[in-house]
């Protein structure tokens, strides 16, 4: 969610809100290009969309999808996965990494963070699993990836599938050079084209798979479970005929949204250096401060960062989070938290049993979040104003 753009109080001020997108006219040309032709939707743009995904990415296969929470959902239902099994996944994260366990069937179940990069544990995450999990869902959180060489091994030893929730990570890089989406330990990875994240496309998500069998199914669980594909029809009779083959709904993304993020998609590394820009004078000006803790990147990593995500000592300052978001605001600035833990979640507790203790990193961390403004079009002078309201909260 994001904060309105304007702010009430004495002099009206203009707010610099935590994450924005960052259009321009090249987008709106290739959106009005997309509007004159042929094909609002299922058209070409969407194929092409989908190839560039996948090149950027190395991928093999990309399927685009009205939402990263579309994408999670038919990620989980198209691995076919036995009902009742269980996942896991991270809890400092949006309810969706872990509604698509639910709504697929499957029991989900949380794992501790890094106290580090705030990113699921691979420890935790093996320690979460049961006899019956299936499946991991890790979360690569405000764009750091997480270790996906650890987590791949424990997939192996135990036989498990692996989605990983990039929703954040367009853009990001492991170590060893190879970008967050080419699935190289993973069956699947799902990004996100919101507009508060590093590239949009209105609204939007995408599933990268190397899999051709995973990639046919996705197809299908965009479009009603609908296929035309000859080799798998039971029956047909005429040019007219389709079968349902699967259950899903309509999952599609237009045409209009894929031109967008098309010119978005070239666009990225920008948008990538822009924020690691913005991240740097963040550490600069704000680092060393006694009641901040600043976000860390791993060694080795190139993250394309989407969150700013710090940690603050509200009692050592002797205010509420609520109280320092509210001062930030009189001063412009607009800020959020990220995230309320999904195991404290009323449906989560209400309907298996989960509550606070659970999650120690996760639940401390909590207390302390507090994401500041990060997004391509802040000026320097957005960045001092940011500075200067954190520096008035001691």
């Amino acid at each position: 969610m994001d904060f309105p753009q304007r702010v009430q109080g004495g002099d009206a001020l203009t707010m610099i809100p935590y994450g924005r997108q960052e259009i321009d006219d090249e987008d709106i040309e290739a959106v009005v290009a997309a509007l004159r032709s042929p094909f609002l939707t299922q058209g070409p743009l969407v194929d092409r969309f989908e190839s560039a995904l996948a090149a950027k990415v190395r991928a093999r296969h990309c399927v685009v999808f009205s939402s990263a929470t579309s994408a999670l959902q038919c990620a989980v239902l198209a691995l076919g996965l036995p009902r009742g099994s269980s996942g896991v996944t991270s809890a400092n994260t949006f309810v969706a990494s872990a509604n698509c366990m639910a709504l697929g069937g499957l029991v989900p179940r949380f794992a501790d963070i890094d106290p580090q990069t705030y990113n699921v544990d691979a420890c935790s995450l093996e320690s979460a699993c049961a006899p019956d999990t299936t499946l991991l869902v890790p979360v690569h959180f405000a764009g750091q990836p997480c270790d996906m060489a650890a987590i791949g091994a424990l997939a192996r030893r135990r036989s498990l599938a692996v989605v990983e929730d990039a929703s954040h990570a367009i853009g990001s890089v492991h170590p060893d050079g190879d970008p967050v989406g080419s699935c190289a330990h993973s069956d699947m990875t799902v990004f996100s084209f919101h507009p508060v994240k590093t590239m949009t496309s209105g609204e939007g998500g995408a599933v990268t798979t190397n899999d051709p069998l995973l990639h046919a199914a996705l197809l299908r669980l965009r479009s009603h479970g609908i296929t035309r594909d000859p080799a798998i029809l039971q029956d047909n009779p005429g040019p007219w005929w389709y079968e349902q083959h699967d259950l899903s709904g309509n999952h599609r993304l237009t045409d209009i949204q894929c031109a967008l993020g098309l010119s978005q998609l070239g666009k990225l590394d920008r948008f990538k250096h822009a924020r690691r820009a913005i991240v740097e004078r963040y550490h600069r000006d704000l680092g060393g401060r006694e009641h901040i803790l600043l976000p860390r990147e791993s060694p080795g990593m190139d993250s394309c960062f989407h969150l700013f995500a710090t940690r603050i000592d509200f009692r050592a300052l002797g205010a509420t989070r609520k109280e320092a978001m509210a001062r930030l605001l009189s001063l412009g600035v607009g800020t959020q938290v990220h995230y309320i833990p999904v195991h404290l979640q009323p449906w989560y507790r209400r309907t298996f049993g989960y509550g606070p203790g659970m999650l120690p990193r996760t639940e401390a961390y909590y207390e302390q979040a507090l994401s500041l403004p990060l997004h391509p079009s802040m000026t320097d002078s957005d960045i001092d104003s940011v500075v200067r309201a954190v520096e008035a909260l001691a």
